[in-house]
């Protein structure tokens, strides 16, 4: 692969019964909540991609999510992901047809590896995303399902690489020990993901100043790196950031 290719910024919006959750205080926004409107602001702002996380448990909150999908499809110009209760093929060509570029999956490829080929062979490997959720403990890091919730025996490293063999077109990894932490991303755990791994890795976790973004390319030879807060809140503009990143030697679109 291609490790010369521009570096990307993608904030990322956890979404609830459609209306955006963590705190959003956006400058100037009539509906901070609206994610359709916080991602038209972020691809205005210069984001490279989004990823839009439904957390909706219920069967009703799924429908809405496909029809603000078909609205962010309308807005923004720039790719986006979608993933959260992404169980089947169903759900995948759903997402898909609304208007997603391409769809994450974490716990249920974990418990049905079977699914990521499923999807590589229908839509093709660039439409698929594998999320790893991932803690370190005692020098080894260990997959986790449920948001987090229940640990299973998978190790990190292990996993992503049938990932990638079944047909995975990126990984993002996020480090649950840097979550939220804001004191940078696991970058040697990302260094190794992008030494063994041919496809593109996605840094997570971890986010808390604009050299903590630097050193997950540098050190952590990260693809892109995925924020939500610290963009959310307005502690670090996109383009800001990124004309930091390139007055530190990082290949970033402006």
């Amino acid at each position: 692969m291609n490790k010369g290719l521009a570096k990307r910024i993608i904030p990322c919006l956890d979404v609830k019964d459609g209306q955006t959750v963590k705190g959003v205080n956006f400058v100037n926004l009539r509906h901070a909540g609206d994610p359709v409107e916080l991602g038209k602001a972020y691809s205005d702002a210069g984001a490279d991609e989004l990823v839009f996380l439904d957390i909706t448990a219920t069967h009703e909150g799924r429908k809405t999510f496909a029809e603000m999908v078909t609205r962010v499809a309308k807005e923004i110009n720039i790719p986006f992901t979608v993933g959260g209760g992404i169980n089947q093929i169903d759900d995948v060509e759903r997402l898909l047809y609304a208007g997603a570029d391409k769809v994450s999956v974490n716990s249920a490829a974990i418990r049905r590896p079977e699914l990521i080929d499923d999807i590589a062979n229908r839509f093709g490997s660039q439409v698929c995303v594998v999320a790893i959720d991932a803690r370190e403990e005692d020098g080894i890091w260990h997959c986790y399902l449920s948001g987090g919730r229940i640990a299973t025996e998978h190790n990190l490293f292990d996993w992503a690489k049938e990932a990638q063999e079944r047909g995975a077109g990126e990984i993002l990894f996020t480090s649950m020990n840097h979550d939220g932490v804001k004191t940078g991303y696991a970058n040697e755990a990302l260094a190794k993901l992008s030494e063994t791994l041919s496809i593109p890795v996605i840094a997570s976790g971890g986010a808390g100043t604009m050299e903590n973004f630097r050193d997950a390319f540098t050190k952590g030879k990260a693809d892109a790196a995925l924020a939500a807060s610290v963009f959310h809140f307005g502690e670090i503009g996109i383009s800001q950031l990124k004309e930091y990143l390139r007055h530190e030697g990082i290949n970033v679109r402006i």
